[in-house]
């Protein structure tokens, strides 16, 4: 059976390389060929999987230095046909990719803005005049490098292999152990694993309104290792609560206090338990080579 995984494109991003690494956990368990897809948005990937174009989607939701990744959050909410199947943490290491000669020539570095956040004291100490300007993707930063010796670009050393474009500096993030939680998303549940994803809304903004949901989680021995608030954009002060428990839905504790949580929460989603996928290396052996078959 082919299947098709949706990612962040364009090649030579740290989503291709979850992707990647998905890919080699899923042959390797079910047999499965699995064939990469990339979009330019992930938003976009994420829309092909709810619509059916693509069996699943590799997208980051949470890294180390930088937080969650909002757009992840906010279209997990809004699609309705979404659940987590899998995660997976990636190790996140970034150079500068530039064809300057020295890193003086640089006036201007692109990437995307969770790259430059990641690498901000470097960037700070080694170009403080140079012009930040944020990408849709790290690889999509390195379009813009071409022949100008003032244009730099942060990206993954494999993708300076892919493109065969000169690396300045590496592992240039700010911290040794920067980390990427991807989440792996398809239409069906996995219906089993020791980590559940779950969202809210409130009836109502009024003192002890959060409170309540998070007392029946604490009386029923659950522990929540997250906990992140996004705008519901229906008003200001009007939030989403996203939480992540360390626990399987199908446990008896858990059930019951999902089924508490539907009496203090105007809306309650369920986005699935899953397990944490075993990742020893993230890179692929190859830099020019795409080991998912009809790769794009």
């Amino acid at each position: 059976m082919v299947r098709s995984v949706a990612h962040l494109g364009p090649r030579g991003t740290y989503s291709e390389m979850a992707a990647l690494a998905y890919i080699r956990w899923a042959k390797l368990d079910t047999g499965d060929e699995l064939m990469l897809r990339a979009y330019p948005s992930i938003a976009q990937a994420l829309q092909a999987t709810a619509t059916g174009e693509t069996e699943v989607t590799v997208v980051p939701v949470e890294n180390s230095v930088e937080g969650s990744v909002a757009i992840t959050l906010d279209m997990l909410w809004r699609l309705e046909t979404l659940q987590i199947q899998k995660a997976l943490v990636l190790p996140i290491v970034h150079a500068f990719l530039s064809r300057a000669d020295r890193m003086q020539q640089v006036q201007t570095v692109y990437s995307h803005p969770q790259a430059l956040g990641q690498c901000q004291g470097w960037i700070e100490t080694q170009l403080p005049h140079a012009r930040l300007i944020p990408t849709s993707s790290t690889t999509e930063a390195l379009t813009h490098l071409q022949d100008d010796v003032r244009v730099g670009a942060i990206a993954s050393e494999w993708a300076a292999q892919i493109y065969q474009l000169p690396v300045l500096a590496h592992a240039i993030n700010d911290h040794a152990d920067n980390c990427t939680k991807f989440w792996v998303l398809g239409r069906k549940a996995s219906h089993q694993g020791n980590q559940t994803s779950l969202a809210f809304s409130l009836p109502i903004n009024a003192p002890g309104a959060l409170l309540k949901p998070l007392q029946i989680l604490a009386a029923h021995d659950i522990n929540m290792s997250r906990i992140e608030s996004r705008p519901t954009k229906r008003s200001l002060g009007d939030y989403l609560f996203f939480i992540d428990i360390e626990a399987d839905a199908s446990l008896p504790n858990v059930k019951a206090a999902l089924q508490s949580l539907k009496h203090c929460t105007e809306t309650l989603k369920i986005f699935g338990s899953y397990s944490l996928l075993p990742i020893d290396n993230p890179c692929p052996s190859d830099p020019t080579t795409n080991t998912s078959a009809g790769a794009e």
